[in-house]
């Protein structure tokens, strides 16, 4: 009887140590996360030691240095403004933010507003932006092509930022700022002054002010000095302008999330946009520039100016800087009741030899 009880408590023994050896797994793996976790973390703390000493030398060094050959911030900034893709409202911006964060806004006037220059003033104003030390850290601004600058022999390339639209939008605002011209400067002459046909009266009437060739634009912007940029419904153009977005700007906007793009390049470009959001949001120039009497198109016009090959080009360009906008969005910034934030930094240095004594 009583090996027969004692045969009945034998599962009961074996099933509560089973248990009490789980439970003792369990608490040992804890610990061992508990302990790479506290690893991990101290970690951190010895490189961000190790971190702040190197910079500690290496400003004790630059102090160490004469005033009169203190380090120079040579920053340049090539904003080739796209026409009416709001940037006299960034530029402004630009203007109002110089004197406080301490650097040069110059705007670049082409004779004509011609977009594309001579051999000789590409040569010009590559050695004038590399060598005017004066005008450093420098916002260049003006309505020329893309300048590779890698092709003329200097040291140092700018940076480069754009604003695209959506193509029709566009070329919807151009139109009507030539007629009626804006809020910005109500009483200069525009070139088309006291011409009252409509957008869609144009189109439908075959005008040269509203063909598709006009929408030809943003894709020779971005492409450049090359001939062939500025054939439209050029394929080449095309690609050669999605290369150079992606390889030679550092960020592209667009015009209906502008204050997204301030927000990033304020992030990222503290130097140059430190308080540009605030004043984007707040200022009296944030929508300086509104053009005046404009109607939006009828769906008729739209549709058919979308059956042009040079809209579809262009629209396929947009959206491709689009797409890249949001990207870089994506992983810059997120939302918070209904609010965008900066994401903080998300790296750090670790392991820094030699050790510093």
């Amino acid at each position: 009887m009583g090996l027969l009880r004692v045969m009945m408590m034998a599962p009961k023994v074996y099933l509560l140590a089973l248990l009490a050896f789980g439970v003792a797994v369990l608490f040992i793996e804890n610990q061992i996360q508990k302990l790479e976790e506290s690893r991990a973390k101290l970690e951190r703390t010895i490189a961000r030691h190790e971190l702040a000493q190197v910079e500690q030398r290496h400003s004790e060094s630059l102090g160490r240095e004469s005033s009169s050959t203190a380090e120079r911030d040579d920053s340049v900034i090539i904003y080739n403004r796209v026409p009416k893709t709001g940037s006299t409202s960034f530029t402004n911006i630009a203007y109002d933010l110089c004197p406080k964060n301490n650097f040069h806004v110059l705007h670049i006037n082409t004779s004509k507003n011609n977009p594309v220059m001579s051999i000789q003033d590409q040569m010009r104003f590559v050695r004038n932006v590399t060598s005017w030390k004066e005008m450093k850290p420098g916002f260049y601004h003006g309505h020329v092509a893309y300048l590779d600058f890698s092709k003329y022999g200097v040291k140092g390339k700018p940076l480069y930022i754009n604003v695209v639209r959506d193509p029709i939008e566009r070329l919807v605002s151009y139109y009507y700022f030539l007629r009626f011209g804006d809020d910005y400067r109500p009483g200069l002459r525009r070139r088309k002054q006291g011409d009252k046909k409509t957008f869609d009266e144009c189109v439908a009437s075959g005008g040269s002010d509203c063909a598709p060739e006009k929408l030809w634009l943003q894709i020779p912007f971005f492409c450049g000095h090359h001939s062939e940029c500025w054939n439209a419904g050029s394929r080449w153009a095309l690609d050669q302008a999605k290369l150079n977005l992606v390889n030679e700007y550092l960020i592209v906007g667009v015009t209906e999330e502008l204050e997204d793009f301030i927000m990033i390049l304020e992030a990222t470009l503290p130097r140059f946009f430190k308080g540009a959001t605030e004043l984007y949001k707040t200022g009296k120039r944030s929508h300086l520039r509104k053009t005046t009497e404009k109607k939006a198109p009828a769906k008729e016009t739209i549709t058919k100016l979308q059956q042009s090959n040079i809209w579809k080009m262009e629209n396929e360009f947009y959206e491709f800087a689009l797409e890249q906008f949001q990207f870089v969005r994506a992983h810059a910034v997120r939302e918070k009741d209904g609010e965008l934030y900066v994401l903080a930094q998300s790296f750090f240095y670790e392991k820094i030899y030699p050790k510093v004594n």
